[in-house]
């Protein structure tokens, strides 16, 4: 019988192609979950389900699956290891205790292995290093645990260690025994490890050190447990996925060390600015967290969640966030793959699924008391969508269909973001990078049936001003009868970068009575959104409405937003505009001997290198800011110049003023918008 102490929930990540896929289906075929070990390269994994990930041979899509070990029942999610893919690996932190770090004996620390890392740190999460592909030739196991302890701290230590000729590995915590390893030796190996542990446990520690006794490892589960807690103990471990070495000492350390619901850091869930303590408790009030949703145009939503407390039956009558209405849990599924096999109950500390539930979206906190109805849990930090396609579809009446796919590609990724830019009456799909859009573009076609075509990337730029000035304008119409009367002065200084936009009203004696402020503001807001000088939105920016007249008779709403944006015009106009573009931190993983092609490529666009250091196997990691509108052929441009054998990310970082050449030639024919009265 499963229960909440025989649960563990591990999330493997990675930088693509380090194995994670191919060692899960080992971990399922050895656990007896599945009969035959599926492959790859005939698109037969368990986890590798959806079309994409099969014709690419890499995941693009986060999946679920499970075993049962000795009564542990482990549920294991299965990551994208592509860079632009990071924000699907970012979405399933809350429902896991452990991030389980795969890396490649052969590539080493790569740029996803780096995030990963220190993002699992970030969020509390206990964290596993898993070296696979052992079996492989031409590397230094040795050389890769110190870059490691280099590069995360000393307190990542082998759980394990590999023979000479990585045929089978030796245990280190468990039964060490004498036996010749790689590198180090099993009774340094397992001091280290003992040592590293009871620095958490005063008591421990004194009995260790004064009585010389020999610790067993059920004395040190708490501390031991503590120590992953606390970020003070990274294990880590060897496998071959391929061969299966190490695969059995894998699933005892999963399934005996790594923590359950109730010993790992809970996520930290809010009410208003309060934290929420969680019982974890069956009888309690449900209380569960969406960290997926995928949508299929033929079995409809799909919901995968983790229940942090209460238990979850069919017929539970749930909530969503702080909608006031209830649904009815009809089933309840176990996911595995992309099989569904239906439960009678999901437990505190386990995930499950729930279907055709359009209003459920990611990050939607399910509950079932209205006491619950503002909990959420703290947000996540996804990387920013700095990539973006204009798109329009191909066939004339789809567009009622592309509105429903972007939605549906929306609720899937959090790291793609639908815009609609009015003013230039344009869809926009954001996304991390050029593949990430790839990829969604793929499936808009394939899976939702909606062909589109696309526009060369529109960049997000902003307009601001960088002095105060004063405008005033006079909206006068008269028609016959009532016209329409409203003069407005105000004035406009820049706010520094980041502070948005602030609106004051300065207005005293009532000369323009206070009904009639909010129309000057909607005036100003208008050219807000609009633009002024090359029709991009403005922002960083204060404007006071210091002076005005009226007409007891005339003045009207429609006259104040008529003078209020009029006024804003003429004071922008004399504010010395300027064009802010997106700069972004980039970082690049490339072989050394194309470094110099990459540091001078990043100048020659208008880039400045902040760091090149070494990392593992002759590669350097370059770091830079660079314009992101200078980064759009990246990707071909790093592939011709290291061979296909770079990668890079990148991250916004915040915005500067375009050069004047630029900006002429962007602000050359822009004209503002007539408000028509």
């Amino acid at each position: 019988m499963t229960t909440t102490e025989s649960i563990r929930n591990i999330a493997f990540t990675g930088h693509t192609g380090c194995g994670k896929t191919s060692l899960i289906e080992r971990l399922l075929f050895e656990c007896g979950t599945i009969n035959t070990l599926g492959e790859i390269a005939r698109g037969t994994t368990v986890t590798d389900h959806d079309t994409q990930s099969k014709q690419l041979q890499h995941s693009v899509e986060t999946s679920v699956c499970s075993f049962t070990h000795n009564n542990v029942h482990v549920n294991l999610l299965d990551t994208p290891g592509y860079p632009d893919f990071i924000g699907r690996s970012i979405s399933v932190l809350p429902a896991v205790e452990s991030v389980a770090v795969i890396i490649d004996a052969q590539t080493g620390i790569e740029m996803v292995t780096e995030r990963m890392m220190n993002i699992a740190k970030k969020r509390d999460k206990c964290r596993l290093i898993i070296i696979n592909k052992i079996d492989a030739a031409d590397y230094d196991l040795s050389e890769l645990i110190l870059a490691l302890q280099q590069q995360f701290g000393g307190e990542c230590l082998p759980l394990n260690l590999p023979v000479p000729g990585h045929e089978s590995i030796v245990d280190c915590y468990f039964a060490p025994q004498k036996t010749d390893t790689e590198f180090c030796s099993v009774s340094q190996a397992h001091d280290a490890l003992v040592d590293q542990v009871v620095e958490v446990d005063e008591d421990l520690m004194a009995l260790y050190l004064e009585q010389g006794e020999e610790l067993q490892p059920k004395q040190l589960h708490d501390p031991f447990e503590k120590a992953l807690r606390s970020q003070h103990l990274i294990p880590i471990c060897f496998v071959s996925a391929r061969e299966g070495t190490g695969i059995p000492e894998l699933v005892r350390i999963l399934t005996e060390l790594m923590p359950n619901p109730l010993e790992g850091n809970t996520p930290l869930f809010l009410k208003g600015d309060a934290p929420v303590e969680l019982s974890e408790k069956a009888e309690d009030h449900i209380l569960a967290h969406v960290f997926k949703v995928s949508v299929d145009p033929f079995m409809g939503r799909l919901a995968l969640m983790r229940v942090h407390q209460g238990e979850i039956k069919p017929d539970s009558q749930l909530f969503i966030g702080d909608g006031r209405k209830a649904f009815k849990v009809s089933h309840l599924y176990k996911v595995q793959g992309a099989q569904r096999e239906e439960i009678d109950s999901a437990l505190p500390g386990d995930i499950c699924a729930i279907a055709k539930i359009d209003e459920i979206e990611f990050d939607s906190v399910l509950h079932d008391s209205h006491e619950d109805d503002h909990i959420h849990l703290k947000s996540l930090d996804f990387p920013a969508p700095m990539y973006g396609l204009a798109v329009q579809t191909t066939r004339r009446g789809d567009e009622q269909k592309l509105s429903e796919a972007l939605k549906k590609l929306a609720a899937e990724d959090p790291s793609l973001r639908v815009e609609h830019r009015i003013n230039l009456n344009e869809t926009v799909l954001h996304g991390v990078g050029e593949f990430h859009m790839r990829i969604a573009l793929e499936k808009m076609e394939s899976i939702f049936n909606v062909a589109v075509k696309t526009s060369p990337p529109s960049i997000d730029y902003r307009e601001t001003i960088t002095q105060p000035a004063k405008g005033h304008a006079r909206h006068k119409k008269q028609s016959g009868g009532a016209g329409q009367f409203g003069e407005v002065f105000l004035e406009v200084e820049p706010l520094p970068r980041g502070e948005g936009f602030e609106f004051v009203n300065k207005i005293v004696g009532g000369v323009i009575p206070g009904q009639f402020i909010p129309a000057v503001e909607k005036g100003v807001r208008q050219l807000l959104l609009e633009g002024a000088i090359a029709g991009f939105a403005m922002q960083d920016l204060r404007v006071s409405v210091y002076d005005g007249k009226h007409h007891a008779v005339d003045s009207k709403e429609i006259a104040f937003v008529a003078a209020g944006r009029k006024a804003f015009i003429e004071a922008v106009s004399k504010a010395v505009p300027v064009i802010l573009e997106p700069m972004v931190n980039a970082e690049v993983m490339a072989p050394e001997e194309a470094m110099g092609d990459i540091t001078g490529d990043i100048s020659s666009h208008r880039g400045i290198v902040t760091n090149a250091i070494p990392s593992t196997k002759q590669r350097v990691h370059i770091s830079a800011i660079l314009p992101l509108a200078e980064l759009f052929d990246y990707q071909s441009r790093i592939k011709s110049m290291t061979g296909g054998k770079g990668s890079f990310t990148i991250e916004f970082s915040h915005y500067e003023p375009v050069p004047i050449n630029i900006q002429q030639t962007m602000s050359k024919d822009y004209q503002v918008a007539e408000l028509a009265t």
